[in-house]
């Protein structure tokens, strides 16, 4: 008979330590939870810390309230002026309400999906209301003389910067995620990315832009190519001027010095100048020894050759 009430007691106790240890739960640090009865919340949102519940009846949903991380697949899209870019956007965001985030979505994975379409829709409807220009921009609107037509359509206060624009997206994203119990810290633009046909245009006009550049450049160096042969043509004119005076004034003072010598030379023996000029004309025009001369008897070369002893 004691056999058997021990038996009992052990099993009341053993069943006893199982409802108290479903009778309990913990909350840790960073996560929220909510008590469901059959399936419906039965009560408000649970904090960290030792909580309780009626064992077996109720069960115990855990929610994450730290910041979650929100990754959209790239979706091609056309800007306002009709280019076709690949966007890859990104957020974060965390569970506000867990208990509306249950009844809404019920789990981390549904409410990803959730923001997939609501993501999407905004960041597609964002991107094609404005110019490719003024998402990759970061600061006020400047015109630049490069933009097409399209790009300069519109007027500079009715341009956005970068940061506007997904300001923009988050504030429209935002007021429908909150429906769900969720709530959306921010959204940005990972990587924007041309189409290949937009590749295309872009290489076309920057190779435009490079050679309109290197035009510039080459018309700059003929203008410098153009001025310093000008300067050089003007510095050679300038040496050789001045290489003709210097030679000209050497050539002068040469043959005034010459004629001074030869006046002294001349000047000490007239008759010996007269007998030479005449020999120096003789070998001048006696070259060919078949030619013949013919001489005046008055002559000075007539009286020599007539004085002179054979």
């Amino acid at each position: 008979m004691k056999s058997c009430l021990s038996v009992v007691f052990i099993f009341l106790l053993f069943g006893l330590l199982i409802v108290a240890n479903d009778s309990y739960f913990v909350v840790s640090e960073g996560q929220k939870a909510i008590v469901t009865r059959f399936g419906a919340p039965s009560g408000e949102v649970r904090e960290p810390g030792l909580n309780f519940k009626t064992p077996f009846i109720e069960e115990v949903h855990y929610f994450d309230t730290r910041i979650l991380k929100w990754d959209g697949a790239p979706n091609q899209i056309s800007t306002k002026e009709k280019r076709y870019i690949w966007v890859d956007c990104t957020a974060r965001w965390r569970i506000k309400d867990p208990l509306l985030f249950y009844k809404s979505v019920g789990t981390v994975s549904s409410a990803q999906s959730k923001m997939d379409d609501i993501i999407d829709s905004v960041v597609r409807d964002t991107i094609s209301s404005n110019y490719l220009v003024d998402l990759v921009r970061s600061s006020d609107y400047k015109k630049d003389p490069n933009m097409d037509s399209g790009e300069e359509a519109v007027l500079s206060g009715q341009r956005k910067t970068r940061g506007e624009i997904i300001a923009e997206m988050l504030e429209n994203s935002k007021n429908s995620v909150l429906t769900y119990g969720i709530e959306l810290l921010d959204i940005q633009i990972k990587r924007i990315n041309y189409t290949d046909k937009v590749l295309e245009t872009i290489y076309d006009r920057m190779i435009s832009e490079r050679n309109k550049v290197a035009a510039q450049y080459r018309s700059e160096g003929e203008g410098q190519k153009a001025e310093i042969l000008g300067e050089m043509e003007k510095e050679l004119r300038k040496i050789n001027s001045e290489a003709r005076m210097k030679s000209a004034e050497i050539i002068g003072k040469a043959d005034a010095e010459a004629a001074r010598i030869y006046s002294e030379a001349y000047s000490k023996d007239p008759e010996f100048y007269a007998f030479y000029r005449s020999l120096e004309s003789l070998e001048k025009t006696a070259i060919n020894r078949n030619s013949k001369l013919v001489i005046s008897t008055d002559s000075d070369l007539y009286k020599y050759l007539k004085n002179a002893k054979h």
